[in-house]
């Protein structure tokens, strides 16, 4: 265990930025990773000193970066009297290893530096067996032999885990170690199937807010529902899904939830890890994708940042609502160009309290659109048993030799039932 104080003192370490602008990044992108990169720093508790950056065809495989800006680093750690250099691209071991050796401070890339923010903010026993999960699977590779301390790492960003814990540095245990965490979450999936069934018999919708880190959707959660989930300008304060009932006024009470916001280059080791709990995501009947637009220049790029993952998750398929939040903040003319852009799209101000009526009721309209009446011959249980699988069942009533089945599907389930939705098969409004 590590004293608080000294996760106090870890906090504060001096730090120098380092970003590389490939072909195809505009300057405005680059821009915007590095002030990016800036708050996850900010947030992880470090004090970003000076920046270095350079345009490159492509990374130097061994370094990173060309020598001479390698010793331009050197000199900016040493100006600065930085304890960390942190690069905004992942680094293979061997660049590790070699910008180690070359540089005066210690190194860590964008992926360890958002694994530390994970392990600062997560609070439940899920949140923190995922987070120790992604990092360990991150260290293991970078360890040198077998059963030594990593000395160059030492303390401070880049070595917490979890609560006031430090990682374990041994490859044979981190093995260990490793295998036990993944029991654990086995049974955590366990337990959460058994909740998400339990929700499915009730007939619960459920409505999964979804979207890029800071956008708001842990203040829309708190706007429905009354949460009580704690809103923070910070990057990553949300890390533990949080699913409140919320009694619409016009439909069925739904279950809606807040999850982990998404940011781009979001570290593969995260996103397994995080599987569990991103399973609030894949299970929902519906996905309400909270947009900042106050973000203009970089919202384009975090619209789909939060696709791919969502690709990556097989989540692409369900039904899905904009949400364009933070429209106080956003002038009548641009407003109305992303309007275009991103048509149908509800706007709405969270903090405010604008537009939530607008957004209930399409989240109404969308879920209603799920409900379908299945004809399904008397015959064919194996069908009514793929139904209770894929969907919730809400009604069955026999007609002679057909089986009238109301069901709530997702979108993506829908195309494997559609030879039973013809002669009387409707979709409930």
């Amino acid at each position: 265990m590590v004293p608080t104080a000294e996760r106090e003192r870890a906090g504060g370490e001096k730090a120098v930025l380092v970003g590389v602008q490939l072909p195809g990044t505009s300057d405005e992108e680059m821009a915007e990773s590095l002030e990016e990169l800036e708050a996850l720093a900010r947030t992880a508790g470090a004090e970003p000193e000076a920046t270095v950056t350079q345009k490159l065809d492509a990374y130097n495989p061994a370094t990173v970066l060309g020598r001479g800006k390698v010793e331009d680093v050197n000199r900016a750690t040493r100006a600065s009297q930085a304890d960390l250099v942190i690069f905004d691209n992942e680094l293979t071991v061997t660049q590790q290893d070699r910008l180690s050796d070359a540089l005066d401070a210690r190194v860590v890339d964008r992926t360890a530096l958002i694994l530390d923010i994970f392990a600062l903010h997560a609070h439940t026993g899920e949140g923190k067996t995922q987070v120790e999960l992604a990092q360990l699977s991150y260290l293991l590779p970078r360890i040198r032999g077998r059963g030594v301390e990593l000395s160059r790492l030492g303390g401070g960003i880049g070595t917490r885990g979890p609560g006031e814990t430090k990682l374990e540095v041994d490859r044979r245990r981190i093995r260990r170690r490793m295998h036990k965490l993944e029991g654990d979450l086995s049974q955590m999936v366990a337990v959460r199937a058994t909740q998400r069934k339990r929700r499915e018999r009730a007939g619960l919708p459920g409505v999964c807010l979804v979207g890029y880190t800071n956008s708001g959707k842990s203040t829309l959660l708190n706007r429905l529902t009354g949460a009580g989930v704690v809103v923070e300008d910070q990057l990553f304060s949300t890390l533990d899904s949080t699913s409140r009932r919320l009694d619409m006024a016009d439909g069925p009470s739904i279950v809606i939830s807040d999850t982990v916001g998404f940011i781009r280059k979001l570290p593969h080791e995260l996103v397994a890890a995080f599987r569990s709990t991103l399973e609030v995501v894949m299970d929902a009947d519906l996905l309400v994708h909270v947009i900042d637009a106050s973000r203009r220049e970089t919202l384009q790029d975090r619209v789909r940042s939060v696709e791919e993952v969502l690709r990556d998750l097989g989540a692409e398929g369900i039904s899905r609502i904009n949400a364009l939040n933070k429209t106080d903040l956003v002038e009548r003319g641009e407003l109305d160009r992303l309007l275009r852009v991103y048509e149908g799209s509800v706007t709405i101000s969270a903090a405010g309290g604008a537009g939530i009526g607008s957004l209930l009721l399409a989240i109404g309209e969308s879920l209603a659109a799920t409900v379908l009446t299945l004809r399904v011959p008397a015959g064919r249980g194996e069908v009514l048993s793929r139904l209770y699988r894929d969907g919730a069942v809400l009604r069955t009533e026999l007609d002679g030799e057909t089986m009238m089945v109301t069901v709530r599907l997702p979108g993506d389930a829908k195309e494997r039932y559609r030879e039973f939705m013809g002669d009387g098969a409707k979709t409930t409004h």
